[in-house]
């Protein structure tokens, strides 16, 4: 059986957005395995954190929970990125097992992540979905290979928009921000000539 994993952001003890993380546990569940009713992820324990700072908070599940883990949380700086071109990845469930990105990292070379393309068009990062700036407005891929929770919410907020974006399109934007549970927009930010292609 394959087996889920859902990244919640917990800061100063709380957990952060969890409306939209247990959307996506139950439509994964609904879809993957058949399963109506609800993981209530409200009443799950956190496992021991101290109260102060962030953490990133690890739920690995299928029809049931297997195991909770946390961690101190730090980004990661990007500065370079690859693009890796990947026609045949689906990522469209946030699977546990992730040895297709660990594959596709190998060849980032001396850059910090990958930036994956998919029949022409760019999806997301790594780790993270990607959102690109044209000094007036925030564009996110229309098609990325998974739809983020912090994505969807951004979206929802009317903070940024959808696009098809291809390589060719980078020259139209200045900045990009790594978007996921743990990145707001614009924590994350590298200039899009440091995209390698």
């Amino acid at each position: 059986m394959c087996r889920l994993l859902e990244t919640i952001r917990v800061e100063d003890g709380r957990p952060q957005h969890l409306g939209y993380h247990q959307r996506r546990v139950d439509r994964s569940r609904l879809a993957l395995f058949g399963v109506a009713d609800p993981l209530d992820l409200s009443a799950q324990e956190i496992p021991a954190v101290q109260p102060a700072g962030v953490w990133k908070w690890r739920i690995i599940y299928g029809k049931k929970i297997f195991r909770t883990e946390i961690e101190p949380y730090l980004p990661r700086k990007i500065s370079c990125v690859k693009l890796v071109i990947n026609d045949t990845i689906d990522y469209s469930f946030k699977y546990s097992d992730r040895a297709i990105f660990t594959e596709m990292l190998a060849l980032k070379g001396d850059c910090d992540d990958i930036l994956v393309v998919r029949n022409g068009l760019v999806t997301d990062l790594s780790h993270a979905n990607i959102v690109f700036y044209n000094g007036d407005e925030w564009f996110t891929p229309r098609s990325p290979l998974l739809a983020g929770t912090c994505r969807e919410r951004l979206l929802e907020l009317g903070l940024i928009r959808e696009a098809d974006i291809r390589p060719g399109d980078f020259g139209r934007f200045t900045v990009a921000s790594a978007i996921n549970a743990m990145l707001g927009l614009g924590e994350v930010t590298f200039p899009v000539s440091g995209i390698i292609p």
